[in-house]
């Protein structure tokens, strides 16, 4: 059974930072792309961040690019998403997922797998 499960989420204040943190079991996530997705009340979930299985440079939105990083650290099986200059816009319920198959994607569709979901917050 493949479980995917984050961490890490919580309240912060503007400016601050967050490291979310996803463990598989199941899979092995250095076979798959790795995708970071959020999504806000009211809102489509959106794909922010996808991470390919050979270390090439991962992909990041617009929105994200400069402020976050994703990263791997397989021994562990485990992918992370350090998140700085966090603004109150990126308030979401945040998710991995993964896929295999494919390229770098950030449609959900794309993806097979997808852990619960973590609660961030940012607000004064």
């Amino acid at each position: 059974q493949v479980q995917l499960v984050e961490s890490g989420g919580g309240l912060v204040q503007p400016g601050g930072s967050l490291r979310l943190s996803c463990a598989a079991s199941g899979i092995s996530l250095d076979q798959y792309v790795i995708g970071w997705f959020r999504q806000a009340p009211g809102k489509a979930r959106e794909g922010i961040i996808s991470m390919g299985k050979t270390g090439e440079e991962p992909y990041y939105v617009d929105s994200v690019d400069g402020r976050f990083t994703a990263s791997r650290d397989n021994a562990k099986n485990t992918v992370y998403l350090q998140m700085n200059y966090l603004r109150v816009e990126d308030s979401a319920v945040y998710y991995c997922a993964a896929a295999s198959g494919i390229s770098l994607a950030t449609m959900p569709e794309a993806y097979d797998y997808w852990g619960q979901g973590t609660q961030v917050t940012v607000s004064s």
